[in-house]
């Protein structure tokens, strides 16, 4: 039988490589997306769409935490952050910042994963080309794995869960790099922070997504998909 995993999905740039790492590893891959109130649904459209093409299993969560509105990926009364792509991730924690996302996240994970017997949660964190949040550092994917093999019947009776986080420690050019190698379908991804009709070319997402392609030397495939 083939080994499983269980994917944290959102239909981004960073988990769709993710979760074609996994497949290309041999995962049997069972994917969650969530909507936690952000800003739009097209991240959700994404994922629903990729996990669709690659005949992966998705179950689509939906959180109602009312407090997730100090953070301005939810709360649009809020203005996203528009800064100099140098000076992403080198200041303060930014306002798009989600309190506890991805610990609520992982947590989700670890239940669907202790209930189909997978060995493995994979996630798409990257501290290289990043914003700067706390809950995408390697110390804090360590600090999870031990807490979920602490409470799980998997941890309890002798198996292991393991974090894999294969893009942690890459640039967005060679996530990129990477997706393009697997085959990833970059053309159904979704990044943008504002969920137009277009990417808005100005949240840090955007910003960290064009200076790979940018630097890769590529176009990227899903703005051809948009025009």
């Amino acid at each position: 039988m083939k080994k499983k995993a269980v994917v944290l999905f959102s239909g981004g740039l960073d988990s769709t490589t993710a979760l074609c790492w996994a497949l290309a590893k041999g995962y049997d891959c069972q994917a969650i997306s969530f909507d936690y109130g952000q800003r739009h649904s097209r991240e959700n459209g994404s994922a629903r769409a990729i996990a669709r093409l690659l005949k992966v299993k998705l179950y689509e969560v939906k959180l109602a935490f009312p407090w997730l509105a100090v953070s301005s990926l939810v709360n649009q009364k809020q203005e996203l952050p528009d800064i100099e792509s140098s000076e992403i991730g080198s200041g303060a924690i930014p306002s798009t910042y989600v309190p506890g996302r991805n610990l609520v996240f992982s947590s989700i994970g670890v239940s669907l994963a202790d209930s189909i017997g997978a060995g493995a949660i994979v996630l798409g964190p990257n501290i290289v080309d990043y914003s700067g949040y706390p809950d995408c550092r390697p110390a804090f994917y360590r600090e999870v794995e031990k807490a979920a093999n602490a409470g799980t019947r998997i941890g309890a009776t002798g198996g292991r869960i393991k974090f894999l986080t294969p893009l942690i420690r890459l640039s967005k050019t060679g996530i990129i790099r990477l997706a393009l190698k697997l085959k990833a379908p970059l053309g159904l991804t979704w990044s943008c922070y504002s969920g137009g009709a277009r990417p808005c070319g100005h949240c840090d997402s955007c910003k960290l997504r064009a200076k790979g392609f940018a630097a890769a030397g590529l176009a990227d495939p899903a703005l051809k998909a948009v025009k």
